[in-house]
């Protein structure tokens, strides 16, 4: 019985792993920021925009993000494979989450309204 209970525990144990799982919102939150950012860039073409800043708004962004995810994916990837499965990284997991998720989808529409703005007053 003892030999079960700790088969099931180290069974959960492998399934956790915060690294592969940081590893995972990144790569989905890159596909929503690319999703995004297309999006936002091309109707703010749309919107009768002569000037070159919704291009450059398009390299910025780009270069600001893998930078940030870079970041977010070291601090998770150089953690052990014990600390890997430590059920109480879960808050620490959550927040980097949280920062991960609202750069991700806020950062095209800041950055492109902010570009905008600049076209407006030039």
């Amino acid at each position: 019985m003892a030999k079960a209970i700790d088969r099931t525990r180290e069974t959960r144990a492998r399934k956790l792993d915060w690294r592969k799982r940081m590893s995972d919102n990144i790569a989905y939150a890159l596909l929503v920021y690319t999703g995004l950012q297309i999006f936002v860039t091309v109707h703010a073409l749309k919107s009768g925009s002569a000037s070159l800043l919704p291009y450059l708004a398009l390299v910025v962004l780009v270069a600001a993000i893998i930078p940030a995810c870079r970041m977010f994916e070291a601090r998770w990837m150089k953690i052990s494979d014990e600390a890997a499965a430590d059920p109480a990284l879960r808050s620490a997991y959550r927040r980097d989450q949280a920062y991960l998720w609202v750069l991700a989808i806020g950062l095209p529409f800041a950055l492109t309204g902010l570009f905008k703005l600049i076209a407006a007053t030039v």
